[in-house]
């Protein structure tokens, strides 16, 4: 937990949260000016500012119960479906979508298996899935972010998600025929 030690778990959580803040200030900015004004853009990152300052650290100082990886595993449920109910009502996306979707999943992922080791198998000595549990959510977050702002393919997410699908599309129709 190198990242946490160094930088303390309110900072990196503190940072989260002002990060999407500013995503979504941004957005504001670009929504008033009318560049992107039919898509989800808007919403989604309102989206994830409210569910990073929800989920943030501060707010479990006056929590009844000490947070747990299961509460962020559910604060990730519930900001997916968020996103899709957002969709639903503009029906329009913005390449960030497919950014905050897959973050939120592959969080979702770490976090569960996160709350498998510590709270299932009960292993309370850290070892290297530690590590990278904590890099891969900082990492992953900071993607979502800059999604958030630059608002492009800048990984190539969606190149790869139309090549899988033309993929699945072409070996069903081999197999049809």
């Amino acid at each position: 937990m190198f990242l946490a030690e160094f930088f303390g778990y309110f900072s990196l959580s503190a940072f989260a949260m002002w990060a999407f803040l500013m995503a979504f200030f941004f957005n504001v900015f670009v929504f008033s000016i009318d560049i992107k004004r039919s898509t989800t853009l808007l919403l989604s990152s309102f989206v994830m500012m409210v569910s990073y300052t929800a989920s943030d650290y501060f707010f479990t100082w006056f929590s009844y119960y000490e947070t747990t990886y299961l509460d962020w595993a559910i604060y990730d449920i519930v900001t997916i479906a968020s996103l899709m109910i957002v969709y639903q009502f503009i029906k329009k996306t913005t390449p960030s979508f497919l950014y905050l979707v897959t973050g939120l999943t592959l969080n979702l992922i770490l976090v569960s298996l996160m709350h498998l080791d510590v709270y299932i198998y009960k292993n309370l000595e850290p070892w290297f899935f530690w590590e990278v549990y904590t890099f891969g959510v900082n990492i992953i977050d900071f993607l979502m972010v800059i999604a958030l702002i630059v608002d492009r393919d800048f990984l190539g997410l969606h190149i790869l998600k139309n090549k899988l699908i033309s993929l699945f599309k072409t070996s069903e129709l081999n197999q049809i025929q």
